[in-house]
């Protein structure tokens, strides 16, 4: 509080010691010429106190008003009472009026943020239960048709299915968690051919239904991750790659190095992506145009890697010539130099 702005609140109160004082020295000034004799010392103490007394109920009234505004308001429900508040009458009451206001700012943003996120995971769930429905009913559908005669195929397409359904769950496991991100990874050194490995087993069967052939090339780095997350981003992508793959063609899988950073390539030969739709595939439920040709695209799988590829410090890229395939490149930075992108 700056000095100007407390003798300017203490305004009124300055006056009544003008006032009183200037009376007294009138008095004492007209004294001089007879004597001082008790009935004017009386007269001045009277008057001093009529006037302080004006001074207490002014200032009574004003404040008692401003007071029951201010109770009458913060009755309302919520919060937006706030903006109703009257005119601060002071210095201070200015600080704690602007403090209202900012805490008010504060906790309106987290209420938006709040019923945003609410929002988007209702609209994630009811895609979830809408998605799922259709492995489940294609299971059945080809139980019903093979049920007199399995055979091997039959056997892959129902695990296919059933991949599919696991893959929706996992979804949503790292889709609800990605907020905590923080208070569940671990960072350790892995073989990125590991964590590959991995992930082709658990697509084994889209692989067989589709006769595709996997090309893998200087695979054997070491990596600085969290495997479970880093093994979710690249199954997202090499299920994005399977799904628009044609059949018996082929994925190239393989790595290079630089000096600052190691990239992972997972690139296909399918359909590929128009240029328009290249700059928003990492945009939350955006589908473009090949999400109206295959009907099983979420809009999630890419959104959600890139999410959590930057948690861990990674970037994700795509390239991509419509009709000619695409290749998604994961970046990893050596650790020091992101550490020092940080600082």
């Amino acid at each position: 509080m700056k000095l100007f702005d407390y003798l300017w609140d203490k305004k009124f109160l300055i006056l009544l010691y003008l006032t009183t004082s200037l009376f007294t020295g009138a008095v004492i000034y007209m004294g001089e010429s007879t004597s001082l004799n008790e009935s004017h010392g009386l007269y001045v103490l009277f008057v001093s106190l009529f006037l302080f007394s004006i001074y207490l109920t002014v200032d009574f009234i004003l404040k008692r008003k401003h007071f029951s505004i201010l109770k009458k308001n913060s009755l309302s429900e919520g919060i937006d009472w706030v903006n109703s508040i009257t005119s601060p009458m002071s210095a201070e009451q200015r600080i704690y009026h602007d403090l209202l206001i900012k805490l008010y700012k504060d906790a309106n943003e987290k209420v938006v943020a709040h019923n945003t996120k609410s929002i988007e995971n209702l609209e994630f769930m009811t895609m979830w239960v809408h998605e799922i429905k259709t492995p489940i009913a294609a299971s059945k559908l080809i139980i019903e048709n093979s049920v007199n005669a399995p055979s091997e195929k039959v056997l892959y397409s129902i695990e296919d299915e059933i991949n599919k359904i696991e893959d929706f769950v996992q979804m949503t496991l790292f889709y609800l968690r990605s907020d905590d991100f923080a208070k569940d990874y671990l960072i350790h050194s892995i073989n990125l051919n590991t964590i590959i490995n991995d992930c082709i087993i658990r697509e084994y069967s889209s692989i067989t239904n589709k006769n595709l052939s996997l090309n893998m090339d200087n695979l054997d780095l070491e990596i600085d991750t969290d495997e479970k997350w880093l093994g979710f981003i690249i199954k997202q992508i090499l299920d994005n790659a399977i799904k628009y793959s044609s059949i018996n063609s082929a994925i190239k899988i393989y790595a290079e190095q630089t000096e600052k950073e190691s990239v992972l390539y997972i690139e296909d030969s399918g359909i590929g992506i128009k240029a328009e739709d290249i700059n928003r595939v990492f945009d939350k439920s955006f589908t473009g145009n090949n999400g109206r040709k295959f009907y099983t695209s979420t809009g999630i799988g890419l959104y959600l890697s890139q999410k959590l590829a930057r948690k861990l410090g990674y970037n994700i890229s795509v390239s991509s010539e419509y009709g000619n395939g695409t290749k998604v490149s994961i970046h990893f930075p050596k650790w020091s130099d992101y550490f020092k992108m940080q600082c």
